[in-house]
Protein backbone atom coordinates (compact mmCIF):
# COMPACT_ATOMS: atom_id res chain seq x y z
CA UNK A 1 0.00 0.00 0.00
CA UNK A 2 1.56 3.66 -1.41
CA UNK A 3 -0.36 5.90 0.99
CA UNK A 4 0.54 6.30 4.57
CA UNK A 5 -3.10 7.58 5.50
CA UNK A 6 -4.79 4.21 4.47
CA UNK A 7 -2.09 2.26 6.27
CA UNK A 8 -3.53 0.25 9.38
CA UNK A 9 -2.28 0.95 13.07
CA UNK A 10 -2.17 -0.89 16.13
CA UNK A 11 -3.01 0.20 19.40
CA UNK A 12 -2.64 -3.14 21.69
CA UNK A 13 -5.09 -5.47 20.06
CA UNK A 14 -6.79 -2.98 17.86
CA UNK A 15 -5.97 -2.53 14.63
CA UNK A 16 -7.68 0.12 12.62
CA UNK A 17 -7.80 0.27 8.65
CA UNK A 18 -6.23 3.83 8.28
CA UNK A 19 -5.39 6.42 9.87
CA UNK A 20 -8.10 8.92 10.09
CA UNK A 21 -10.33 9.43 13.02
CA UNK A 22 -13.85 11.35 13.35
CA UNK A 23 -13.06 13.85 16.40
CA UNK A 24 -15.71 13.35 19.27
CA UNK A 25 -18.44 16.52 18.04
CA UNK A 26 -20.92 17.35 20.79
CA UNK A 27 -24.11 16.89 19.49
CA UNK A 28 -26.56 18.64 21.98
CA UNK A 29 -29.38 16.04 21.90
CA UNK A 30 -29.82 13.96 24.95
CA UNK A 31 -32.36 13.94 27.41
CA UNK A 32 -31.14 12.99 30.82
CA UNK A 33 -27.76 12.14 29.12
CA UNK A 34 -29.37 8.97 27.15
CA UNK A 35 -28.72 8.60 23.45
CA UNK A 36 -31.88 8.54 21.20
CA UNK A 37 -32.85 8.13 17.20
CA UNK A 38 -30.56 11.14 16.88
CA UNK A 39 -28.02 9.50 17.59
CA UNK A 40 -28.21 5.99 16.03
CA UNK A 41 -28.65 8.14 12.53
CA UNK A 42 -25.69 10.62 13.64
CA UNK A 43 -23.09 7.70 14.47
CA UNK A 44 -24.45 4.98 11.89
CA UNK A 45 -23.88 7.11 9.42
CA UNK A 46 -20.56 8.80 10.17
CA UNK A 47 -19.65 4.78 11.05
CA UNK A 48 -19.82 4.09 7.22
CA UNK A 49 -17.32 5.83 5.80
CA UNK A 50 -15.86 8.93 7.28
CA UNK A 51 -12.69 7.24 9.03
CA UNK A 52 -11.52 3.99 10.19
CA UNK A 53 -12.28 5.20 13.81
CA UNK A 54 -15.12 7.18 15.57
CA UNK A 55 -14.53 8.51 18.66
CA UNK A 56 -17.95 9.58 19.68
CA UNK A 57 -19.07 13.02 21.23
CA UNK A 58 -17.87 14.06 25.32
CA UNK A 59 -19.54 11.93 27.47
CA UNK A 60 -19.90 13.06 30.84
CA UNK A 61 -19.53 10.79 34.12
CA UNK A 62 -22.52 12.79 35.91
CA UNK A 63 -25.39 14.84 35.45
CA UNK A 64 -23.51 17.79 37.00
CA UNK A 65 -20.23 16.76 34.69
CA UNK A 66 -22.44 17.83 31.70
CA UNK A 67 -21.80 20.57 29.63
CA UNK A 68 -24.91 21.47 28.63
CA UNK A 69 -28.45 19.90 29.45
CA UNK A 70 -28.38 18.27 26.51
CA UNK A 71 -25.02 16.56 26.80
CA UNK A 72 -24.38 12.89 26.36
CA UNK A 73 -24.14 10.87 29.86
CA UNK A 74 -23.01 7.35 30.64
CA UNK A 75 -23.47 7.58 34.82
CA UNK A 76 -27.06 5.47 34.73
CA UNK A 77 -28.37 2.37 33.62
CA UNK A 78 -30.37 3.77 30.97
CA UNK A 79 -28.03 6.03 29.73
CA UNK A 80 -25.80 3.24 29.63
CA UNK A 81 -28.58 0.79 27.37
CA UNK A 82 -29.36 3.92 25.04
CA UNK A 83 -25.47 4.27 24.08
CA UNK A 84 -24.97 0.50 23.35
CA UNK A 85 -28.20 0.37 20.85
CA UNK A 86 -26.00 2.56 18.81
CA UNK A 87 -22.89 1.06 19.58
CA UNK A 88 -24.54 -2.45 18.27
CA UNK A 89 -26.15 -0.53 15.32
CA UNK A 90 -22.81 1.40 14.09
CA UNK A 91 -20.83 -2.46 14.79
CA UNK A 92 -23.34 -4.00 12.44
CA UNK A 93 -23.68 -2.21 9.28
CA UNK A 94 -20.38 -0.06 9.84
CA UNK A 95 -16.82 0.23 9.26
CA UNK A 96 -15.27 1.99 11.59
CA UNK A 97 -13.85 0.68 14.91
CA UNK A 98 -15.27 2.66 18.06
CA UNK A 99 -14.06 4.91 20.33
CA UNK A 100 -15.26 7.10 23.10
CA UNK A 101 -14.42 10.31 24.56
CA UNK A 102 -15.13 10.57 28.85
CA UNK A 103 -14.95 14.07 30.04
CA UNK A 104 -16.44 16.39 33.25
CA UNK A 105 -17.37 19.84 32.45
CA UNK A 106 -15.88 21.36 35.52
CA UNK A 107 -16.28 24.95 35.73
CA UNK A 108 -17.64 25.07 31.92
CA UNK A 109 -20.40 22.78 32.88
CA UNK A 110 -23.94 24.19 33.10
CA UNK A 111 -25.08 26.31 29.85
CA UNK A 112 -27.30 26.19 27.65
CA UNK A 113 -26.07 24.54 23.82
CA UNK A 114 -24.54 26.87 21.61
CA UNK A 115 -27.71 27.17 19.62
CA UNK A 116 -29.54 28.62 22.52
CA UNK A 117 -26.50 30.89 23.20
CA UNK A 118 -23.95 28.94 25.02
CA UNK A 119 -24.11 31.20 27.78
CA UNK A 120 -24.71 29.63 31.64
CA UNK A 121 -28.30 28.21 32.29
CA UNK A 122 -30.55 30.57 34.20
CA UNK A 123 -30.99 30.09 38.16
CA UNK A 124 -34.56 30.06 37.34
CA UNK A 125 -33.96 27.14 34.14
CA UNK A 126 -32.30 24.65 36.55
CA UNK A 127 -29.13 25.60 36.94
CA UNK A 128 -26.58 23.42 38.94
CA UNK A 129 -23.24 23.90 40.75
CA UNK A 130 -20.56 23.51 39.02
CA UNK A 131 -17.17 22.62 40.39
CA UNK A 132 -13.40 23.32 39.83
CA UNK A 133 -10.04 23.18 41.08
CA UNK A 134 -10.17 26.64 42.46
CA UNK A 135 -13.34 28.96 42.96
CA UNK A 136 -12.56 30.73 39.64
CA UNK A 137 -15.06 31.09 36.86
CA UNK A 138 -14.77 31.22 33.44
CA UNK A 139 -14.89 34.92 32.28
CA UNK A 140 -17.89 36.07 33.93
CA UNK A 141 -19.50 32.38 34.58
CA UNK A 142 -20.72 31.57 37.94
CA UNK A 143 -17.58 30.17 40.16
CA UNK A 144 -17.28 26.57 40.82
CA UNK A 145 -17.41 24.96 44.02
CA UNK A 146 -13.65 24.11 45.04
CA UNK A 147 -13.45 20.50 45.01
CA UNK A 148 -11.90 18.67 48.07
CA UNK A 149 -10.73 15.91 49.08
CA UNK A 150 -14.30 13.92 48.97
CA UNK A 151 -15.19 15.43 45.96
CA UNK A 152 -11.94 14.79 44.36
CA UNK A 153 -12.39 11.20 45.21
CA UNK A 154 -16.08 11.45 43.71
CA UNK A 155 -15.14 12.77 40.72
CA UNK A 156 -12.13 10.53 39.94
CA UNK A 157 -14.61 7.13 40.95
CA UNK A 158 -17.55 8.79 38.53
CA UNK A 159 -14.74 8.30 35.96
CA UNK A 160 -13.74 5.04 36.94
CA UNK A 161 -17.56 4.10 36.80
CA UNK A 162 -18.14 5.59 33.04
CA UNK A 163 -15.05 3.78 31.86
CA UNK A 164 -16.76 0.28 33.24
CA UNK A 165 -19.97 1.21 31.37
CA UNK A 166 -18.43 2.46 28.15
CA UNK A 167 -16.18 -1.34 28.07
CA UNK A 168 -19.69 -2.91 28.51
CA UNK A 169 -21.57 -0.72 25.96
CA UNK A 170 -18.84 -2.39 23.12
CA UNK A 171 -16.68 0.40 22.62
CA UNK A 172 -13.45 -0.60 21.24
CA UNK A 173 -11.24 2.63 22.56
CA UNK A 174 -11.79 4.92 25.07
CA UNK A 175 -10.34 8.66 25.19
CA UNK A 176 -10.07 10.89 28.40
CA UNK A 177 -10.78 14.33 27.47
CA UNK A 178 -8.43 16.34 29.26
CA UNK A 179 -8.78 20.06 26.71
CA UNK A 180 -10.72 22.55 25.62
CA UNK A 181 -11.05 24.00 28.83
CA UNK A 182 -12.95 21.46 30.70
CA UNK A 183 -12.09 19.89 33.99
CA UNK A 184 -8.79 17.86 34.00
CA UNK A 185 -7.31 20.91 31.51
CA UNK A 186 -8.99 23.22 34.54
CA UNK A 187 -6.30 21.28 37.16
CA UNK A 188 -3.11 21.30 34.51
CA UNK A 189 -3.45 25.21 34.07
CA UNK A 190 -1.81 27.52 36.54
CA UNK A 191 -4.83 30.24 35.05
CA UNK A 192 -7.48 28.05 36.23
CA UNK A 193 -5.94 26.33 39.70
CA UNK A 194 -4.71 28.10 42.15
CA UNK A 195 -4.68 25.37 44.33
CA UNK A 196 -1.88 25.31 47.38
CA UNK A 197 -2.26 21.57 48.04
CA UNK A 198 -1.11 18.52 46.53
CA UNK A 199 -2.89 19.38 43.31
CA UNK A 200 -1.54 22.88 42.78
CA UNK A 201 1.38 25.11 42.38
CA UNK A 202 4.09 23.45 40.59
CA UNK A 203 3.60 21.14 37.09
CA UNK A 204 4.06 18.25 39.32
CA UNK A 205 1.08 19.02 41.71
CA UNK A 206 -1.26 20.30 38.54
CA UNK A 207 -0.80 16.92 36.72
CA UNK A 208 -1.14 14.90 39.89
CA UNK A 209 -5.25 14.49 39.35
CA UNK A 210 -5.56 14.09 36.02
CA UNK A 211 -2.69 11.83 36.44
CA UNK A 212 -4.54 9.92 38.95
CA UNK A 213 -8.03 9.93 37.12
CA UNK A 214 -6.51 8.21 34.15
CA UNK A 215 -4.43 5.56 36.10
CA UNK A 216 -7.66 4.48 37.40
CA UNK A 217 -9.48 4.48 34.97
CA UNK A 218 -6.82 2.44 32.66
CA UNK A 219 -7.11 0.11 35.77
CA UNK A 220 -10.33 -1.34 35.05
CA UNK A 221 -10.24 -0.74 31.48
CA UNK A 222 -9.34 -4.00 29.52
CA UNK A 223 -5.62 -4.17 28.96
CA UNK A 224 -6.30 -5.14 25.03
CA UNK A 225 -8.27 -2.02 24.88
CA UNK A 226 -6.24 1.23 23.94
CA UNK A 227 -6.87 4.33 26.27
CA UNK A 228 -5.50 7.77 25.23
CA UNK A 229 -5.87 10.97 26.47
CA UNK A 230 -7.09 13.88 24.45
CA UNK A 231 -5.39 17.44 25.98
CA UNK A 232 -4.94 21.18 25.15
CA UNK A 233 -1.02 21.70 24.42
CA UNK A 234 -1.30 25.25 25.06
CA UNK A 235 -3.65 27.56 26.48
CA UNK A 236 -2.79 30.32 23.85
CA UNK A 237 -2.13 32.69 26.88
CA UNK A 238 0.36 34.22 28.57
CA UNK A 239 1.20 32.30 31.99
CA UNK A 240 -1.02 29.81 30.87
CA UNK A 241 -0.39 25.58 29.99
CA UNK A 242 2.98 25.49 27.89
CA UNK A 243 3.76 23.48 25.02
CA UNK A 244 6.64 22.37 26.97
CA UNK A 245 4.80 21.29 29.82
CA UNK A 246 2.32 19.58 27.34
CA UNK A 247 5.27 17.47 26.45
CA UNK A 248 5.87 16.29 30.36
CA UNK A 249 2.24 15.71 30.82
CA UNK A 250 2.50 13.35 27.67
CA UNK A 251 5.43 11.74 29.22
CA UNK A 252 4.02 10.89 32.60
CA UNK A 253 0.68 9.49 30.86
CA UNK A 254 2.95 7.15 28.33
CA UNK A 255 4.61 5.79 31.69
CA UNK A 256 0.76 4.93 33.07
CA UNK A 257 0.00 3.27 29.83
CA UNK A 258 -1.78 6.15 27.80
CA UNK A 259 -1.53 4.62 24.07
CA UNK A 260 -1.33 8.29 22.39
CA UNK A 261 -2.29 11.59 22.57
CA UNK A 262 -4.89 13.67 20.88
CA UNK A 263 -3.71 16.95 20.43
CA UNK A 264 -5.33 19.85 20.98
CA UNK A 265 -5.09 23.53 22.44
CA UNK A 266 -7.31 26.43 23.82
CA UNK A 267 -10.80 26.49 25.42
CA UNK A 268 -9.77 27.41 29.12
CA UNK A 269 -9.54 31.36 28.86
CA UNK A 270 -11.54 33.88 27.06
CA UNK A 271 -8.10 35.75 26.42
CA UNK A 272 -7.11 32.90 24.20
CA UNK A 273 -5.53 34.53 21.03
CA UNK A 274 -5.26 31.69 18.05
CA UNK A 275 -4.29 32.22 14.70
CA UNK A 276 -6.56 29.11 13.00
CA UNK A 277 -5.28 28.36 9.42
CA UNK A 278 -4.37 25.14 7.71
CA UNK A 279 -3.34 22.58 10.20
CA UNK A 280 -2.62 25.15 12.85
CA UNK A 281 -2.29 22.85 15.63
CA UNK A 282 -0.13 19.75 13.76
CA UNK A 283 3.21 21.00 14.88
CA UNK A 284 2.32 20.37 18.78
CA UNK A 285 1.43 17.26 17.88
CA UNK A 286 4.20 16.88 16.41
CA UNK A 287 6.31 18.17 19.10
CA UNK A 288 4.99 15.82 21.54
CA UNK A 289 5.39 13.00 19.32
CA UNK A 290 8.91 13.37 19.01
CA UNK A 291 9.75 14.95 22.32
CA UNK A 292 7.64 12.62 24.47
CA UNK A 293 8.21 9.35 22.49
CA UNK A 294 4.26 8.52 22.11
CA UNK A 295 1.93 8.35 19.33
CA UNK A 296 -0.08 11.60 18.29
CA UNK A 297 -3.12 12.35 16.91
CA UNK A 298 -3.42 15.26 14.98
CA UNK A 299 -7.01 17.51 14.87
CA UNK A 300 -7.77 21.08 13.62
CA UNK A 301 -8.41 22.42 9.87
CA UNK A 302 -7.52 19.33 8.41
CA UNK A 303 -9.66 18.83 5.33
CA UNK A 304 -8.16 18.06 2.13
CA UNK A 305 -6.59 14.48 1.36
CA UNK A 306 -3.20 15.59 0.48
CA UNK A 307 -2.79 17.38 3.92
CA UNK A 308 -3.77 14.28 5.63
CA UNK A 309 -1.36 12.26 3.43
CA UNK A 310 1.44 14.54 4.30
CA UNK A 311 0.98 14.96 7.60
CA UNK A 312 1.41 11.00 8.55
CA UNK A 313 3.59 10.45 5.66
CA UNK A 314 6.02 13.31 6.78
CA UNK A 315 6.29 11.93 10.73
CA UNK A 316 4.25 15.18 11.96
CA UNK A 317 1.40 12.65 13.76
CA UNK A 318 0.52 8.99 13.31
CA UNK A 319 -3.18 10.04 12.77
CA UNK A 320 -5.36 12.41 11.96
CA UNK A 321 -8.98 13.46 13.01
CA UNK A 322 -11.76 15.63 11.47
CA UNK A 323 -14.78 17.23 12.78
CA UNK A 324 -16.71 19.78 10.70
CA UNK A 325 -14.38 18.19 7.51
CA UNK A 326 -17.31 14.87 8.33
CA UNK A 327 -20.07 16.28 9.30
CA UNK A 328 -19.85 18.53 5.71
CA UNK A 329 -18.37 14.74 3.66
CA UNK A 330 -19.50 11.83 5.91
CA UNK A 331 -17.71 10.03 3.78
CA UNK A 332 -14.52 11.33 3.78
CA UNK A 333 -12.39 8.50 3.81
CA UNK A 334 -14.30 7.27 0.58
CA UNK A 335 -13.32 10.22 -1.23
CA UNK A 336 -9.63 10.69 0.46
CA UNK A 337 -8.61 6.78 -0.99
CA UNK A 338 -10.14 7.60 -4.49
CA UNK A 339 -7.99 11.26 -4.77
CA UNK A 340 -4.43 9.18 -3.09
CA UNK A 341 -5.94 6.11 -5.73
CA UNK A 342 -6.88 3.73 -2.78
CA UNK A 343 -9.21 0.82 -2.24
CA UNK A 344 -10.64 0.45 1.21
CA UNK A 345 -13.66 -1.36 2.66
CA UNK A 346 -17.07 -0.35 1.91
CA UNK A 347 -20.30 -1.53 3.97
CA UNK A 348 -21.65 -4.54 2.35
CA UNK A 349 -25.00 -2.36 1.47
CA UNK A 350 -23.17 0.30 -0.34
CA UNK A 351 -20.16 -1.77 -1.98
CA UNK A 352 -22.12 -1.31 -5.20
CA UNK A 353 -20.67 2.41 -5.35
CA UNK A 354 -17.05 1.56 -4.73
CA UNK A 355 -14.65 2.20 -7.64
CA UNK A 356 -14.47 -0.81 -8.84
CA UNK A 357 -18.16 -1.96 -9.21
CA UNK A 358 -19.64 1.34 -10.08
CA UNK A 359 -18.76 3.02 -14.06
CA UNK A 360 -20.01 6.22 -12.33
CA UNK A 361 -16.96 6.87 -10.35
CA UNK A 362 -14.93 7.24 -12.88
CA UNK A 363 -17.60 9.71 -14.45
CA UNK A 364 -17.29 11.99 -11.71
CA UNK A 365 -13.55 12.92 -12.22
CA UNK A 366 -13.89 13.61 -16.10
Amino acid sequence: MSSHLFSPISFRDLTLDNRIAVSAMCQYASENGSANDWHLMHYGNLAMGAGGLLITEATHVSPEGRISPNCLGLYSDENEATVKRFVDFCKKYGTAKLGIQIGHSGRKGSTNPPGKGGKPVAESDGRWQTVGPSPIGYADWPAPLELDDAGLAKVKAEFVESTKRADRAGFDLAELHGGHGYLLHQFVSPLSNQRTDGYGGSLENRLRYPLEVFEACRAVWPAGKPYAVRFSATDWVDGGFSPEEAVVYAKELKALGCDFIDVTTGGLDPRQKIDVKAGYQVFLAEKIKKEAGIPTMAVGMIVGAQQAENIVANGEADMVALARGVMDDPRWAWHAAQELGENINYPAQYARCAPDLWPGAALKKA
